[in-house]
């Protein structure tokens, strides 16, 4: 009988931080764009919608067996 290594219980938790945050992270990188070049609604939504694609695209490449 082999013992395998038990996977951290938290992985799902871990993985919803990350999206959680890129989306942040990409909203406010947008918001802060859009301040610059007057359009601060627009480029922030902009933002919102790729840190949703960024954020799972980070969760299927660190999690790709959650």
């Amino acid at each position: 009988m082999t013992d395998r290594p038990s996977k951290p219980t938290m992985r799902g938790a871990v993985a919803g931080s990350l999206i959680l945050g890129t989306i942040v992270l990409c909203a406010g990188i947008g918001f802060g764009l859009g301040a610059a070049v007057g359009a601060t609604v627009p480029l922030g939504i902009v933002g919102v919608f790729v840190g949703v694609i960024a954020g799972i695209a980070v969760v299927v490449r660190r999690f790709g067996d959650l």
